[in-house]
């Protein structure tokens, strides 16, 4: 299992917490997304199945920047 943490702008409300963790935990190989507002942290484990770049695109749809 693989983990990445991502430290991010724009994470706002508990409104975009809940999407991205929606969001990333449609993809197949994800294992763990835990979101942190205060930190404006997402850390997210996942399995070869998974491709990181599949992780940063749904990130940043949501309306997040990776710093």
């Amino acid at each position: 299992m693989n983990k990445v943490h991502y430290t991010v702008t724009g994470l706002q409300n508990t409104t975009m917490k809940t999407q991205i963790k929606n969001v990333l935990n449609e993809l197949e190989g994800v294992q763990m997304v835990n979101v942190d507002l205060g930190r404006g942290s997402i850390e997210v484990a996942y399995n070869e199945a998974t491709d990181e770049g599949q992780i940063k695109q749904c990130i940043e749809h949501v309306g997040c920047k990776i710093e």
